[in-house]
């Protein structure tokens, strides 16, 4: 349970971000289709599958409020659009609410990193 505040607040500066933001960040599948995969999608979520191996880097992108579920842990650092990075350790199995907002996620770790994340539309 520490382990999701910590990542939760990890991810938290992400709104107030996206509201400050003066350029428009794509959302994460038209932003990193390398990473992001559309699983399914309908009127009230979009479900994306996202995978990033070992010490790979994600492009900037956006994200609404959003429940992810981490199938792997893993070690994260999040860049944020005016250039501050956290870094966290994500255990695997950890579910989280995100509020909405723009990243760069990059997995620091030596292994393999695949989440679940169910974006709302309302």
């Amino acid at each position: 349970m520490r382990s999701c505040l910590m990542i939760a607040a990890l991810l938290l500066p992400t709104a107030t971000l996206a509201q400050t933001a003066t350029t428009a960040i794509p959302d994460a599948p038209t932003a990193d289709p390398e990473h992001y995969t559309v699983e399914f999608e309908n009127a009230e979520v979009r479900v994306l599958r996202i995978k990033y191996p070992a010490h790979s880097r994600g492009n900037m992108h956006d994200h609404p409020q959003s429940v992810t579920v981490f199938l792997t842990g893993g070690k994260l650092r999040m860049t944020m659009p005016d250039g501050k990075a956290i870094i966290g350790n994500v255990p695997k199995g950890a579910v989280i609410f995100e509020e909405a907002g723009p990243h760069q996620p990059e997995n620091i770790g030596g292994e393999d990193f695949e989440a679940i994340r169910i974006e709302l539309k309302h």
